[in-house]
This record gives structure tokens, sequence and C-alpha cells, in this order.
């Protein structure tokens, strides 16, 4: 059985300081996948992150950009996971939901492609789940930092190639149809 994860669908990466830029309508591409999931009985697993101290300048609890983006919160969800860490399996609850349901598949979808949602994947591959990894349903932004810089599109770019050892990277769509025929 599968589920799908969505992951950090947060107001910080759409108001807050960590704005995704990578790839155009992500975001649309996750609210079909999770429209199609809750249509074909695939349970939805909503992760949110929350920072570890009070005082963070991002993703602190409780505040507007930690909140979830309001086009999730309105969809429905099976459950939602609270983390701390870019793993979703690191002191949570998710693998217990998880084997509770018998969910053998995860459908990776969120944010950001190269910290929380490949970080997960890679978890989940490792725990013996088969993972699928949504593509144009996972995004990122440019970084430039003292090792270097990366455009938004070479950064996922480069994390979707890595990400086939571990995952069926696919796009949105096929996803979908492969879902609604099985």
């Amino acid at each position: 059985m599968r589920a799908l994860l969505v992951i950090d669908v947060q107001n910080e990466y759409f108001y807050g300081k960590l704005p995704v830029s990578h790839p155009p309508g992500s975001l649309n591409n996750i609210l079909k996948a999770m429209d199609a999931a809750t249509t074909n009985q695939i349970p939805v697993v909503v992760i949110q992150h929350a920072a570890k101290s009070e005082t963070s300048p991002v993703f602190r609890k409780g505040s507007p950009e930690w909140e979830l983006h309001p086009d999730v919160e309105k969809r429905h969800r099976d459950v939602l996971i609270a983390k701390n860490w870019p793993d979703s399996f690191t002191e949570t609850g998710l693998e217990e939901w998880l084997k509770s349901k018998d969910i053998d598949t995860l459908t990776v979808c969120g944010y950001m492609t190269h910290m929380c949602c490949d970080t997960t994947a890679r978890r989940a591959f490792h725990l013996g789940y088969a993972v699928e990894f949504l593509s144009d349903a996972t995004g990122t932004l440019a970084f430039n930092n003292e090792a270097g810089s990366v455009t938004d599109e070479e950064l996922h770019r480069a994390i979707l190639v890595t990400q086939c050892r571990f995952s069926k990277v696919e796009k949105t769509d096929v996803w979908i149809s492969h879902v609604r025929n099985n």
C-alpha cells in the first residue's frame, strides 16, 4: 500500500526567508497529487517542520511562516506529523504510523528538493520502503555560500539525478495516471 508524503509545504517557502523558485508550478503539482491521492484512497501524510530553537529566524513554531500553506491546510490529510529534522522519520511517529497502515511505498513531494525531500527519501529507502519522488512537485532555490554557488535549476536537477538510486523519479501527471489505473 502507498502513502503520499507532503513535506513542509509551509508559508516560509512562499512568504518567508526561503522562497522556493524552481520548478515553476511545484505547488500546483503538490495540490494535484494530494487531490489524486484522496480520490484514489491513498493516505495523505502532511509533515510540518519546526525549528528546535524558539528564536530561529525560520520555521519558528507558531509564526505565520511556520504555518502550512493555506491550500494544503484546507485539503484532506490522514495524519499530520511534526518534525524538527530534515529526515521526516527522526524523532517522529511517522514510521510507526506507516507500519500501522501496512504502507510499503512512499511518494515524496514538498519542499525542499535538496533537503527534507531528499533526506526523507533516502531514509525511507534505507528502511526498506519503495520510494517514488515527484520531480515537479518538489522545489528548491538558488544557494550561494563559502563553498560556491548553484542555481535553483542546477540544484533541483542534481538531486533528481542522484535520487534515481533511491527512488523512482517521475512527474506528477505520470504518477496520477499510474495510481488511477491501479
